[in-house]
């Protein structure tokens, strides 16, 4: 009786003996090709490899034309078409866009600037005439997502269209009624989100290309500014107008 039990037992074991070597000779040869890549992985190549050639990517983009605030490219592309009618492009030069504005503002956003980390956000303000104050609890960036959506939601009520999709004209009635604080957003007012929206777009175009906007200076050249300079020691003598060529922090990097 027990020596049939052994032979049971034993057939037993060679019958599931093929599947097992099956599996782990599968096994080996995914490892080989996949993980380990052995002698035998690299003959008979990785079963799970795609044969669809890699993409190249944005090799040539500069690190900062990236968006680190706005999640959604549509809240972007709003907030780029609303730059570019306060900042346009001319003969003097390119306008908000082509300055690099709206990267500008999305990395402001994404910081201390963003969250209002070293503002007195305990009560409203003093309201003087000609000052813009800030008043409600809403930190920038929300302010920044409510008003740019609601900018693309007045337009598709108004003019069934996109806000990046409308003429200029159609744009600035709506960025007026901004002003005008006819457009009513929740938390904030629309004249605030506006004063923002403005005073950050110039503050984009000017400030130094470390920040993302000012692209390659050309902020600073079309109104001739020297850019950010240690010292004018060497031409404080000199009775010539000198129109100097601008550099930016990144000049004093090592």
């Amino acid at each position: 009786m027990v020596e049939n039990n052994k032979k049971t037992a034993k057939g037993s074991s060679e019958n599931h003996d093929p599947s097992r070597r099956k599996f782990i000779k599968n096994t080996g040869l995914a490892t080989g090709g996949v993980v380990g890549g052995t002698i035998l992985g690299a003959l008979l190549g990785n079963p799970f490899k795609s044969e669809e050639a890699p993409k190249e990517g944005n090799a040539d983009k500069p690190f900062t034309e990236t968006r680190m605030f706005f999640t959604r490219f549509e809240d972007f592309n709003v907030l780029s078409q609303a730059t570019e009618r306060i900042y346009p492009e001319d003969d003097n030069g390119p306008g908000a866009i082509g300055l690099g504005v709206p990267f500008f503002i999305d990395k402001q956003l994404a910081g201390a600037y963003g969250v209002n980390k070293n503002d007195y956000m305990k009560g409203p303000g003093q309201k003087v005439e000609g000052i813009n104050t800030y008043q409600t609890l809403m930190n920038r960036g929300d302010v920044f997502i409510e008003g740019v959506r609601k900018m693309n939601k007045e337009s598709q009520d108004r003019f069934d269209a996109r806000f990046y999709d409308l003429e200029g004209e159609q744009q600035d009635e709506i960025l007026q009624d901004l002003i005008d604080e006819k457009i009513k957003l929740v938390g904030v007012s629309s004249s605030t989100f506006f004063n923002l929206l403005r005073d950050m777009t110039i503050e984009g175009a000017y400030a130094d290309p470390l920040y993302g906007g000012n692209k390659d200076m050309q902020g600073w050249k079309m109104k001739e500014h020297p850019g950010i300079r240690a010292s004018y020691i060497d031409l404080i003598e000199s009775e010539d107008f000198e129109l100097l060529d601008p550099i930016s922090l990144r000049d004093y990097q090592q």
